[in-house]
């Protein structure tokens, strides 16, 4: 999945595919994450707002279900 960069002192870049709603994350730590069921305003609401890693933790964490690639 291409994933494009942001500008977060937590993540490092986002991609999303919109025919299977899975959101991934490469976390600036190196760790790389897929969230399952993930629908696409809520990427494009990500993408937009005005802190990624605040959104994330308020939005994604703990509520999608997830998987470690790396």
């Amino acid at each position: 999945m291409k994933r494009k960069e942001v500008n977060s002192s937590m993540i490092a870049s986002i991609g999303y595919d919109p025919k299977t709603f899975v959101l991934e994350i490469e976390f600036n730590s190196g760790t790389l994450w897929q969230y399952s069921a993930v629908e696409k305003s809520i990427f494009n609401k990500m993408m937009k707002a005005d802190s990624t890693g605040r959104f994330f933790l308020d939005y994604i964490q703990d509520c999608y279900d997830e998987i470690r690639l790396r």
